[in-house]
């Protein structure tokens, strides 16, 4: 077997053996009780309410969950000194970091499958099988930030909050672009027209996750293959600049 494969195989027995599948299964809980708890409310549409609800639940879980795994596994790793011991072996830098990248991937796309099954209850398995493959490449992509700000930060708390901030931001930047064109920063003056570049320049370096797993292709079905081809090549592009960006860090530490 590849180093690589070895690697990545290692984390995934590790994942099975950890506590992350039982998180993985109280957070479909909550979200399956917070179906049922909607479902007596009696609200208009309280189905689409659901839906919507319940899938931005279990959007956000599955992203901190792989961004806490992928910190506190690679952290542990660092502080026992196996890292160390790996730099050591006769083993090539790219396959290490790789493999490791690659192992957190498929705990990512295990997550993803398991969130979207249970949306097959209020949606069509069309919609549920773009919004499942689109959030296991969101995953990827908070895999990689993860593990990149681990290896270079070597702290859990720091670690964590930067990959929760680059997500957030790349989440919420349309909307914040949104509200600075409608409030005071909109304004024609130096001022706004300042304001519009800084925001335009940090979208340019944020990842469009805004436009990839959206509740939106639950309710109205799967969106159109051209737009869904841009949100998935988007995450796979960024996947790939944070993979080069890790690759490159983790090829100049010392063994």
């Amino acid at each position: 077997m590849p180093p690589a494969a070895g690697l990545a195989r290692l984390i995934l027995v590790e994942a099975r053996r950890s506590g992350l599948p039982w998180l993985a299964a109280a957070c479909l809980a909550a979200g399956l009780g917070l179906a049922v708890f909607l479902s007596q409310v009696a609200l208009t549409e309280s189905r689409e309410l659901q839906l919507a609800i319940v899938a931005a639940w279990l959007r956000a879980c599955a992203a901190f969950l792989v961004a806490a795994f992928v910190a506190t596994r690679t952290l542990r790793e660092i502080d026992d000194k196996a890292l160390e011991l790996l730099l050591a072996l006769p083993v090539g830098r790219p396959a290490q970091y790789l493999g490791r990248l690659a192992g957190f991937a498929l705990c990512g796309a295990a997550l993803a499958a398991a969130f979207a099954l249970p949306l097959l209850l209020w949606a069509a398995p069309g919609a549920v099988l773009a919004w499942g493959f689109s959030l296991a490449c969101e995953t990827a992509l908070v895999a990689a930030a993860a593990l990149f700000f681990a290896m270079t930060l070597v702290q859990p708390v720091p670690a964590i909050a930067a990959t929760a901030g680059l997500y957030l931001l790349g989440r919420s930047i349309a909307a914040l672009q949104a509200l600075a064109a409608g409030g005071p920063v909109g304004e024609d003056s130096l001022v706004g027209q300042l304001g519009h570049a800084v925001l335009a320049a940090v979208a340019f370096l944020l990842p469009r996750l805004d436009e990839a797993t959206r509740s939106e292709w639950l309710l109205y079905g799967a969106p159109p293959a051209a737009a869904y081809a841009a949100a998935i090549g988007s995450l796979v592009l960024y996947l790939a600049v944070l993979a080069a960006a890790g690759l490159f860090d983790f090829a100049r530490k010392e063994p």
